[in-house]
Protein backbone atom coordinates (compact mmCIF):
# COMPACT_ATOMS: atom_id res chain seq x y z
CA UNK A 1 0.00 0.00 0.00
CA UNK A 2 2.83 2.61 1.08
CA UNK A 3 4.33 1.61 -2.57
CA UNK A 4 1.55 2.55 -4.32
CA UNK A 5 1.01 6.07 -2.58
CA UNK A 6 4.94 6.89 -3.15
CA UNK A 7 3.97 6.06 -7.20
CA UNK A 8 0.92 8.48 -7.14
CA UNK A 9 2.37 11.17 -5.57
CA UNK A 10 5.72 10.60 -7.49
CA UNK A 11 3.78 11.06 -10.75
CA UNK A 12 2.17 14.22 -9.30
CA UNK A 13 5.28 15.73 -9.01
CA UNK A 14 6.50 14.31 -12.43
CA UNK A 15 3.65 16.05 -13.71
CA UNK A 16 4.68 19.51 -12.44
CA UNK A 17 7.93 19.29 -13.34
CA UNK A 18 8.07 18.44 -16.71
CA UNK A 19 4.52 20.08 -17.72
CA UNK A 20 6.07 23.36 -15.99
CA UNK A 21 9.70 22.62 -18.24
CA UNK A 22 7.22 22.96 -21.14
CA UNK A 23 5.02 25.75 -20.03
CA UNK A 24 8.21 27.68 -19.51
CA UNK A 25 9.30 26.76 -22.92
CA UNK A 26 5.89 27.94 -24.74
CA UNK A 27 5.33 24.26 -25.90
CA UNK A 28 1.83 24.01 -24.19
CA UNK A 29 -0.20 25.96 -21.47
CA UNK A 30 -0.98 26.13 -17.80
CA UNK A 31 -3.99 24.28 -18.58
CA UNK A 32 -2.83 21.75 -20.18
CA UNK A 33 -0.78 20.58 -16.69
CA UNK A 34 -3.67 20.68 -15.15
CA UNK A 35 -5.40 18.73 -17.10
CA UNK A 36 -2.88 16.27 -17.12
CA UNK A 37 -3.08 16.27 -13.42
CA UNK A 38 -6.53 15.67 -13.12
CA UNK A 39 -6.22 12.39 -15.63
CA UNK A 40 -3.48 11.34 -13.01
CA UNK A 41 -5.70 11.79 -10.08
CA UNK A 42 -8.64 9.90 -11.58
CA UNK A 43 -6.42 7.13 -12.80
CA UNK A 44 -2.60 7.05 -11.08
CA UNK A 45 -3.85 5.69 -8.26
CA UNK A 46 -6.00 2.52 -9.94
CA UNK A 47 -2.47 1.96 -11.84
CA UNK A 48 -0.18 2.17 -9.01
CA UNK A 49 -2.54 -0.52 -7.11
CA UNK A 50 -2.45 -2.67 -9.74
CA UNK A 51 0.77 -4.10 -8.89
CA UNK A 52 -1.27 -5.94 -5.20
CA UNK A 53 -3.30 -7.25 -7.01
CA UNK A 54 -0.64 -9.34 -8.82
CA UNK A 55 -1.47 -12.27 -5.89
CA UNK A 56 -5.09 -12.56 -6.15
CA UNK A 57 -4.39 -12.51 -10.39
CA UNK A 58 -2.11 -15.04 -10.30
CA UNK A 59 -4.77 -17.40 -7.75
CA UNK A 60 -7.52 -16.44 -10.56
CA UNK A 61 -5.18 -17.59 -13.17
CA UNK A 62 -4.53 -20.51 -10.94
CA UNK A 63 -8.15 -21.72 -10.62
CA UNK A 64 -9.23 -20.78 -14.29
CA UNK A 65 -6.30 -22.94 -15.48
CA UNK A 66 -8.14 -26.01 -12.84
CA UNK A 67 -11.71 -25.18 -14.49
CA UNK A 68 -10.56 -26.31 -18.15
CA UNK A 69 -8.61 -28.86 -17.23
CA UNK A 70 -12.06 -30.47 -16.25
CA UNK A 71 -13.29 -29.01 -19.51
CA UNK A 72 -10.91 -30.13 -21.90
CA UNK A 73 -10.67 -33.46 -19.99
CA UNK A 74 -11.75 -36.45 -22.40
CA UNK A 75 -14.10 -38.99 -21.58
CA UNK A 76 -12.09 -42.98 -21.46
CA UNK A 77 -15.71 -43.86 -22.89
CA UNK A 78 -14.82 -43.05 -26.28
CA UNK A 79 -18.00 -41.23 -28.28
CA UNK A 80 -19.72 -40.30 -24.94
CA UNK A 81 -18.98 -36.73 -25.29
CA UNK A 82 -21.12 -34.55 -27.56
CA UNK A 83 -18.44 -32.35 -28.99
CA UNK A 84 -18.83 -34.34 -32.51
CA UNK A 85 -15.97 -35.85 -34.56
CA UNK A 86 -15.53 -38.95 -35.62
CA UNK A 87 -15.57 -40.94 -32.04
CA UNK A 88 -18.43 -39.25 -31.54
CA UNK A 89 -20.53 -41.75 -34.03
CA UNK A 90 -18.86 -44.66 -33.73
CA UNK A 91 -20.02 -48.23 -32.68
CA UNK A 92 -22.81 -50.69 -33.98
CA UNK A 93 -26.46 -49.39 -33.53
CA UNK A 94 -28.86 -52.53 -33.78
CA UNK A 95 -31.74 -52.09 -35.78
CA UNK A 96 -34.13 -52.60 -33.06
CA UNK A 97 -33.20 -52.95 -29.16
CA UNK A 98 -35.39 -55.91 -27.25
CA UNK A 99 -33.32 -55.04 -23.76
CA UNK A 100 -31.76 -58.21 -23.03
CA UNK A 101 -28.59 -58.15 -20.85
CA UNK A 102 -25.85 -60.35 -20.02
CA UNK A 103 -23.38 -59.64 -17.08
CA UNK A 104 -21.03 -62.80 -16.92
CA UNK A 105 -18.39 -63.06 -13.93
CA UNK A 106 -17.67 -58.86 -14.01
CA UNK A 107 -14.99 -57.63 -11.55
CA UNK A 108 -15.15 -54.06 -11.09
CA UNK A 109 -13.63 -51.10 -9.22
CA UNK A 110 -13.68 -47.58 -9.43
CA UNK A 111 -10.78 -46.01 -11.07
CA UNK A 112 -10.40 -43.63 -7.36
CA UNK A 113 -10.09 -46.87 -5.36
CA UNK A 114 -8.28 -49.65 -7.87
CA UNK A 115 -7.65 -51.63 -4.91
CA UNK A 116 -10.68 -51.84 -3.63
CA UNK A 117 -13.45 -54.48 -5.68
CA UNK A 118 -16.71 -53.34 -5.66
CA UNK A 119 -18.31 -56.54 -7.89
CA UNK A 120 -16.87 -60.00 -7.58
CA UNK A 121 -17.75 -62.31 -10.55
CA UNK A 122 -20.76 -60.88 -11.00
CA UNK A 123 -23.74 -62.77 -12.74
CA UNK A 124 -26.82 -61.15 -13.82
CA UNK A 125 -29.20 -61.78 -16.60
CA UNK A 126 -32.28 -59.51 -17.77
CA UNK A 127 -34.27 -61.14 -20.25
CA UNK A 128 -36.43 -58.85 -22.58
CA UNK A 129 -39.28 -57.26 -20.93
CA UNK A 130 -38.45 -58.37 -17.84
CA UNK A 131 -38.31 -56.56 -14.39
CA UNK A 132 -35.50 -57.30 -11.52
CA UNK A 133 -35.27 -56.05 -8.06
CA UNK A 134 -31.52 -55.59 -6.58
CA UNK A 135 -31.05 -55.22 -2.93
CA UNK A 136 -28.95 -55.76 -0.48
CA UNK A 137 -26.94 -53.95 2.27
CA UNK A 138 -25.33 -50.45 1.50
CA UNK A 139 -22.18 -50.40 -0.63
CA UNK A 140 -22.50 -54.30 -1.70
CA UNK A 141 -22.46 -52.64 -5.50
CA UNK A 142 -26.45 -52.46 -6.52
CA UNK A 143 -25.99 -48.75 -7.98
CA UNK A 144 -22.54 -50.04 -9.03
CA UNK A 145 -24.87 -52.15 -11.60
CA UNK A 146 -27.04 -49.58 -12.87
CA UNK A 147 -23.56 -47.37 -13.61
CA UNK A 148 -22.22 -50.31 -15.67
CA UNK A 149 -25.62 -50.57 -17.44
CA UNK A 150 -25.35 -47.10 -18.49
CA UNK A 151 -21.92 -47.49 -19.50
CA UNK A 152 -20.68 -44.73 -17.31
CA UNK A 153 -17.40 -47.18 -16.91
CA UNK A 154 -16.25 -50.04 -18.70
CA UNK A 155 -15.77 -53.59 -16.89
CA UNK A 156 -12.23 -54.36 -15.91
CA UNK A 157 -12.83 -58.22 -16.67
CA UNK A 158 -15.88 -60.21 -17.64
CA UNK A 159 -18.46 -59.53 -20.06
CA UNK A 160 -21.53 -57.46 -20.54
CA UNK A 161 -23.68 -57.55 -23.40
CA UNK A 162 -26.89 -56.37 -24.44
CA UNK A 163 -28.85 -57.83 -27.42
CA UNK A 164 -26.08 -60.12 -27.20
CA UNK A 165 -23.16 -57.58 -28.33
CA UNK A 166 -20.48 -56.14 -26.14
CA UNK A 167 -21.65 -52.88 -24.75
CA UNK A 168 -18.06 -51.55 -26.06
CA UNK A 169 -19.01 -52.24 -29.36
CA UNK A 170 -22.33 -50.12 -29.21
CA UNK A 171 -22.78 -46.90 -30.61
CA UNK A 172 -22.85 -45.29 -26.80
CA UNK A 173 -25.10 -41.95 -27.77
CA UNK A 174 -27.52 -44.32 -29.47
CA UNK A 175 -27.22 -46.65 -26.64
CA UNK A 176 -28.35 -44.44 -24.32
CA UNK A 177 -30.95 -42.83 -25.83
CA UNK A 178 -32.66 -46.26 -25.29
CA UNK A 179 -31.83 -46.18 -21.80
CA UNK A 180 -33.88 -44.13 -19.33
CA UNK A 181 -32.80 -43.56 -15.45
CA UNK A 182 -35.19 -42.12 -12.70
CA UNK A 183 -32.65 -41.65 -9.46
CA UNK A 184 -33.45 -41.09 -5.83
CA UNK A 185 -32.79 -37.55 -6.21
CA UNK A 186 -34.53 -36.27 -9.41
CA UNK A 187 -32.21 -33.78 -11.15
CA UNK A 188 -34.01 -30.95 -13.01
CA UNK A 189 -32.96 -27.63 -14.04
CA UNK A 190 -34.19 -23.71 -13.99
CA UNK A 191 -37.14 -23.53 -16.71
CA UNK A 192 -40.36 -24.40 -17.12
CA UNK A 193 -41.81 -27.46 -16.52
CA UNK A 194 -42.27 -28.47 -19.91
CA UNK A 195 -39.06 -27.51 -20.69
CA UNK A 196 -37.38 -30.22 -17.99
CA UNK A 197 -39.97 -32.54 -19.61
CA UNK A 198 -38.72 -32.22 -23.37
CA UNK A 199 -34.93 -32.76 -22.01
CA UNK A 200 -35.84 -36.47 -22.17
CA UNK A 201 -36.90 -35.84 -26.39
CA UNK A 202 -35.73 -32.63 -27.46
CA UNK A 203 -38.14 -32.88 -30.75
CA UNK A 204 -41.04 -34.24 -28.89
CA UNK A 205 -44.71 -32.74 -29.41
CA UNK A 206 -47.33 -31.16 -27.11
CA UNK A 207 -49.34 -34.38 -27.24
CA UNK A 208 -46.11 -36.64 -26.50
CA UNK A 209 -45.31 -34.27 -23.10
CA UNK A 210 -49.20 -34.28 -21.86
CA UNK A 211 -49.35 -38.18 -22.52
CA UNK A 212 -45.92 -38.71 -20.57
CA UNK A 213 -46.96 -36.51 -17.81
CA UNK A 214 -50.24 -38.62 -17.90
CA UNK A 215 -48.13 -41.92 -17.38
CA UNK A 216 -46.72 -40.36 -14.85
CA UNK A 217 -49.02 -39.48 -12.37
CA UNK A 218 -48.37 -35.75 -12.73
CA UNK A 219 -50.98 -34.55 -15.55
CA UNK A 220 -53.25 -33.54 -12.61
CA UNK A 221 -50.89 -31.67 -10.32
CA UNK A 222 -48.82 -29.87 -13.47
CA UNK A 223 -52.92 -28.60 -14.25
CA UNK A 224 -53.56 -27.21 -11.04
CA UNK A 225 -51.03 -24.87 -11.55
CA UNK A 226 -51.36 -21.41 -11.89
CA UNK A 227 -49.13 -21.58 -15.66
CA UNK A 228 -49.74 -25.52 -15.99
CA UNK A 229 -46.75 -26.51 -18.36
CA UNK A 230 -44.92 -23.48 -18.30
CA UNK A 231 -44.68 -23.38 -14.59
CA UNK A 232 -41.48 -22.42 -13.56
CA UNK A 233 -39.69 -24.93 -11.81
CA UNK A 234 -37.12 -22.89 -9.94
CA UNK A 235 -32.97 -23.61 -9.49
CA UNK A 236 -33.24 -27.69 -9.30
CA UNK A 237 -36.72 -28.16 -8.81
CA UNK A 238 -37.31 -25.61 -5.43
CA UNK A 239 -40.43 -24.49 -5.91
CA UNK A 240 -41.96 -27.99 -5.91
CA UNK A 241 -42.39 -30.95 -3.65
CA UNK A 242 -40.03 -34.12 -3.57
CA UNK A 243 -43.35 -36.06 -5.30
CA UNK A 244 -43.73 -33.40 -7.83
CA UNK A 245 -40.11 -33.69 -8.60
CA UNK A 246 -39.98 -37.16 -9.08
CA UNK A 247 -43.28 -37.50 -11.36
CA UNK A 248 -41.55 -34.85 -13.54
CA UNK A 249 -38.42 -37.17 -13.58
CA UNK A 250 -40.74 -40.10 -14.40
CA UNK A 251 -42.22 -38.34 -17.54
CA UNK A 252 -38.98 -36.83 -18.89
CA UNK A 253 -37.41 -40.58 -18.86
CA UNK A 254 -41.07 -42.02 -20.30
CA UNK A 255 -41.11 -39.36 -22.97
CA UNK A 256 -38.07 -40.91 -24.89
CA UNK A 257 -39.52 -44.71 -24.79
CA UNK A 258 -37.02 -46.48 -23.16
CA UNK A 259 -36.38 -50.05 -23.92
CA UNK A 260 -34.06 -49.89 -20.81
CA UNK A 261 -35.58 -48.31 -17.92
CA UNK A 262 -33.12 -47.79 -14.66
CA UNK A 263 -35.11 -46.76 -11.44
CA UNK A 264 -32.05 -46.61 -8.56
CA UNK A 265 -34.59 -46.04 -5.20
CA UNK A 266 -36.70 -43.30 -6.90
CA UNK A 267 -38.95 -43.86 -4.24
CA UNK A 268 -36.68 -44.02 -1.03
CA UNK A 269 -36.58 -40.24 -0.40
CA UNK A 270 -40.48 -39.50 -0.59
CA UNK A 271 -43.37 -39.74 2.14
CA UNK A 272 -45.74 -42.62 2.45
CA UNK A 273 -48.33 -40.48 0.25
CA UNK A 274 -46.25 -39.29 -2.22
CA UNK A 275 -44.37 -42.84 -2.84
CA UNK A 276 -47.67 -44.31 -3.58
CA UNK A 277 -48.36 -41.99 -6.00
CA UNK A 278 -45.16 -42.54 -7.75
CA UNK A 279 -45.06 -45.78 -7.22
CA UNK A 280 -48.42 -46.52 -9.45
CA UNK A 281 -46.51 -44.53 -11.93
CA UNK A 282 -43.61 -46.80 -12.26
CA UNK A 283 -45.71 -49.72 -11.99
CA UNK A 284 -47.91 -48.60 -15.20
CA UNK A 285 -44.32 -47.40 -17.03
CA UNK A 286 -42.42 -51.01 -16.35
CA UNK A 287 -44.66 -53.14 -18.33
CA UNK A 288 -42.85 -54.45 -21.68
CA UNK A 289 -39.93 -52.85 -20.59
CA UNK A 290 -36.83 -54.45 -19.15
CA UNK A 291 -36.29 -53.02 -15.68
CA UNK A 292 -33.74 -53.22 -13.01
CA UNK A 293 -35.07 -51.88 -9.96
CA UNK A 294 -32.63 -50.76 -7.00
CA UNK A 295 -34.61 -50.80 -3.78
CA UNK A 296 -34.56 -50.57 0.02
CA UNK A 297 -38.09 -50.90 0.49
CA UNK A 298 -39.19 -53.92 0.01
CA UNK A 299 -42.57 -53.21 -0.60
CA UNK A 300 -41.85 -51.61 -3.42
CA UNK A 301 -40.23 -54.54 -5.57
CA UNK A 302 -43.04 -57.47 -4.52
CA UNK A 303 -44.65 -57.27 -8.31
CA UNK A 304 -41.04 -57.74 -10.01
CA UNK A 305 -40.72 -60.78 -11.80
CA UNK A 306 -37.86 -61.12 -10.03
CA UNK A 307 -35.30 -59.94 -7.36
CA UNK A 308 -31.77 -60.65 -6.57
CA UNK A 309 -29.77 -60.03 -3.25
CA UNK A 310 -26.47 -58.78 -3.69
CA UNK A 311 -23.73 -58.89 -0.93
CA UNK A 312 -20.13 -58.26 -0.82
CA UNK A 313 -19.87 -57.47 -4.84
CA UNK A 314 -21.76 -60.91 -5.58
CA UNK A 315 -25.56 -62.05 -6.23
CA UNK A 316 -26.06 -64.63 -3.62
CA UNK A 317 -30.14 -64.83 -4.19
CA UNK A 318 -32.40 -64.89 -6.70
CA UNK A 319 -36.28 -65.95 -7.36
CA UNK A 320 -39.66 -63.92 -6.49
CA UNK A 321 -40.48 -61.96 -3.58
CA UNK A 322 -42.21 -65.48 -2.30
CA UNK A 323 -39.49 -68.05 -3.07
CA UNK A 324 -36.92 -65.91 -1.49
CA UNK A 325 -39.21 -65.57 1.63
CA UNK A 326 -40.07 -69.40 1.68
CA UNK A 327 -35.96 -69.61 1.19
CA UNK A 328 -34.91 -68.20 4.48
CA UNK A 329 -32.12 -66.99 3.46
CA UNK A 330 -30.41 -63.14 3.53
CA UNK A 331 -33.57 -62.14 2.03
CA UNK A 332 -35.61 -63.16 4.21
CA UNK A 333 -33.28 -62.07 7.45
CA UNK A 334 -33.32 -58.29 5.44
CA UNK A 335 -37.29 -59.06 4.94
CA UNK A 336 -38.14 -59.60 8.66
CA UNK A 337 -35.78 -56.76 9.57
CA UNK A 338 -38.53 -54.33 7.65
CA UNK A 339 -41.47 -56.00 8.80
Amino acid sequence: MGSAQCLTFMSWALDFWFGGTLVEKGEISAGDVFKTFFILVSTGKVIAEAGSMTSDLAKGSTAIASVFQILDRQSLIPGSSNNGGDSASSGTKLEKLTGWIEMKKIDFAYPSRPETLILREFCLEVKPGTSIGLVGKSGCGKSTVIGLIQRFYDVESGSLKVDGVDIRQLDVQWYRKQTALVSQEPVLYSGSIRDNIVFGKLDASENEVVEAARAANAHEFISSLKDGYETECGERGVQLSGGQKQRIAIARAIIRNPTILLLDEATSALDVQSEQVVQEALDRIMVARSTIVVAHRLNTIKKLDSIAFVADGKMVERGTYVQLKNKRGAFFNLATLQD
